[in-house]
């Protein structure tokens, strides 16, 4: 530990002390080297193709098919085999001597510290100011498919995992691609999938993992502590300092020791902001008819100033959807792999429930807390929160989507700011607790297992978590969705190409559930 630190900090005050004192200054050098080395990736992920004038990112169709594919496929499991998944994380069908390092509700914890975080909050409020309120329908909807995605690739996680001599587990797209995939036949293909997804699984555990979960929860710092004018508006990265030093503590625990963490951390928080919305919701109880009114006649008619309509609304539905539970991604199977179950279906139940829980549940109601609080100016796009005035659309810059959210939230009170933040802590804590797990077990997978590599990359992992509290609004959003949903391209094409193994393994864990029912 503290070898970690002493690399750590070594490290940090040296890039800092090559950009002089001015600790403002050094925010703005962190904000735009990150945005000019950034750029280009952001650009290659986002490619778009013109449809009525608007330009449609490919990716977000891609991951959009993923949820349709595999929700017909598996024939409407995220309805059916809700069931089952609720008596497998109680760990009925399962034996306490099956393989593995935690429980089936460790593993569905840790992979939902992962998913239910800033994205739920900051993110949702992104996508309704720039899509328009009836983004609130659309994420509902690809949150709704993307359970039966989710099921799909963390069955395979545990179908495919390795076990290391001392028990520790390894799993994740990297190695039901090349496996599974060798399995079909199709090793050269999974050789380069598995190669391909580790890469790009990195880089999402230091974007959406990281950066974005950072840069929302500074920008509630600064509003907290005054504003412009307060000590961390012109000092992000002091904060980003603490910050990555509390992660660096936590992190060298490995799987178990996070898990224990997010295990106590999940329920807490997300009961903690579930009845804040929850008072939100029933203190404006008169207010949620015209609310959801809007949500629907905007989702299929938006206002003329949201870019591309109706197909604007449901793409920027689909990006936050899939920024926030992850479903296509492929990181969640990396923490399910670490399950004790001798039957990979089991976990993949599991794991639809995640989609569940972060998107119809927290997405919608954050969606209802924010779209209630907006007061529109007739029929044009200018509407205001709080007092507050903004502009369908438009990206007023650092920290918008947690500043709408906490807005909405202060309807009530002011002091649900102070709670708000206490949330968006937590929720972020956890997600860097969760993302540095994936990022690790995808660098090993490249670089080797030793403590070196695993130093080196919780090195840089930490001093991401700087450079997040410093980065714009823009850079960071941007960044972030393009590293996360980089990883759906391979992780896809593989599950598409394994569906009869899943199809076989959800079967065999059918016949076992109905044998213990019968007992």
């Amino acid at each position: 530990m503290k070898r970690f630190l002493t690399v750590f900090l070594f490290s940090f005050f040296s890039m800092l002390s090559s950009f002089g004192q001015d600790s403002k200054s050094f925010d703005k050098v962190i904000d735009e080297g990150f945005a000019n080395a950034t750029g280009w990736f952001v650009n290659g992920v986002f490619s778009k193709f013109t449809i009525n004038d608007y330009g449609v990112q490919w990716i977000v169709i891609w991951l959009a098919l993923g949820g349709v594919v595999s929700t017909l496929v598996f024939k409407f499991i995220n309805i059916s085999g809700i069931k089952t998944a609720l008596r497998t994380v109680k760990g009925k069908y399962t034996s306490p001597d099956a393989p593995g390092q935690i429980t089936h509700f460790q593993a569905l914890a840790t992979a939902v510290s992962g998913t239910v975080g800033l994205g739920n909050i900051a993110g949702v409020a992104i996508g309704i100011a720039l899509g328009g309120p009836g983004v609130a329908f659309w994420l509902f909807l690809a949150g709704f498919l993307g359970m039966a995605t989710k099921f799909a690739e963390c069955t395979l996680g545990v179908k495919y995992r390795k076990f290391d001599l001392d028990g520790t587990v390894r799993g994740g797209g990297m190695y039901y691609l090349k496996e599974g995939l060798k399995e079909r036949g199709l090793a050269p293909l999974g050789v380069i999938l598995s190669f391909l997804f580790a890469i790009f699984c990195i880089l999402a555990s230091f974007g959406g993992g990281n950066i974005f979960q950072v840069n929302q929860v500074t920008a509630q710092l600064i509003n907290i502590t005054g504003g412009e004018g307060s000590f961390f508006s012109s000092n992000q990265w002091v904060f980003g300092l603490v910050l990555a030093v509390l992660t660096g503590l936590v992190i060298l625990g490995g799987i178990k020791g996070i898990a224990k963490v997010t295990s106590s951390l999940v329920p807490v928080m997300c009961i903690v902001y579930v009845v804040s919305a929850l008072i939100v919701i029933f203190m404006n109880l008169g207010e949620v008819p015209r609310a959801i009114s809007t949500i629907m006649s905007e989702a299929f008619q938006p206002r003329a100033a949201i870019a591309g309509g109706v197909l604007g609304a449901i793409f920027w539905g689909i990006k936050r959807s899939t920024f926030s539970n992850e479903a296509g991604i492929g990181s969640a199977p990396i923490a399910h792999s670490a399950v004790k179950t001798d039957k990979p279906a089991s976990e993949g139940l599991v794991a639809l429930l995640e989609p569940f829980l972060d998107t119809v549940v927290v997405c919608s109601m954050t969606s209802l807390v924010l779209v209630i609080g907006m007061e529109f100016d007739g029929n044009t796009s200018n509407y205001t929160l709080n007092g507050q005035e903004f502009i369908l659309g438009q990206d007023t810059g650092f920290g918008l989507g947690i500043q709408m959210t906490s807005l909405a939230f202060e309807t009530v009170h002011s002091s649900f700011k102070y709670i708000l933040f206490i949330c968006v802590a937590l929720f972020a804590f956890s997600t860097l607790l969760t993302w540095s797990y994936y990022g690790l077990q995808a660098w090993q997978y490249l670089f080797g297992k030793n403590k070196i590599v695993g130093i080196i990359y919780k090195v840089l992992f930490c001093l991401m978590i700087v450079v997040g509290s410093s980065a714009s609004m823009g850079a960071a959003v941007d960044f972030s969705d393009a590293s996360l949903f980089a990883m759906a391209v391979p992780n896809l094409i593989g599950v598409y190409l394994m569906i009869p193994i899943v199809k076989r393994e959800l079967a065999d864990y059918m016949k076992h559930t109905k044998e213990i029912d019968g007992k």
